[in-house]
């Protein structure tokens, strides 16, 4: 399975405005600047968080995005959905059935009635990651990084960078 780059730009982006104070927005043009990524893209991963309900637009000269929850309440796997999709990762085309050693016109219970094995395997994997994907929030995720990994500066360093960024676009 590979997920698209749009899920990796999501959770960095979002990670950048979960300390964004009120009407303290900040435009895709930043965020694509700040980690060196295509603003076009982007912009499409922040339409999809919009229509997923984790971020919000604010429109006009002094708009941009900001979180439409709180970080806590927002996982990974709610991030992956918005900008995957929520159809499963595994698509079951029940090709047990077009075996060449079936009758097709008069195919056994056991290919019918009982689900197929491979995919409530493929299922239950997924529900795993799911699962714990879920238990990851922004919340946590910025615990960890500017609590743990990264130095406070770092924070405080980016926190200005949009802050002076927005300023100069206002003017």
């Amino acid at each position: 399975m590979k997920m698209s780059i749009g899920v990796e730009y999501a959770i960095h982006c979002l990670l950048y405005i979960v300390k964004l104070k009120d009407k303290d927005y900040v435009g895709i043009k930043e965020l694509a600047e700040f980690q060196g990524v295509s603003e076009s893209y982007l912009a499409k991963v922040f339409t999809k968080l919009g229509k997923a309900g984790i971020t919000k637009s604010i429109s006009g000269v002094k708009g941009g995005y900001e979180l439409a929850k709180n970080p806590e309440d927002i996982s990974f796997w709610d991030i992956v959905e918005a900008v995957e999709g929520k159809d499963p990762l595994f698509q079951c085309a029940e090709i047990r059935q077009k075996n060449i050693l079936v009758d097709k016109n008069n195919l056994p219970e056991s290919y019918t009635k009982c689900p197929c094995f491979i995919k409530v395997v493929m299922q239950e994997g997924e529900n795993e990651m799911k699962k714990y994907l879920s238990n990851k929030t922004l919340k946590w995720l910025y615990n960890e990084v500017y609590g743990k990994i990264l130095p406070q500066e770092t924070e405080i360093e980016t926190l200005k960078w949009f802050k002076s960024k927005r300023e100069s676009t206002i003017k």
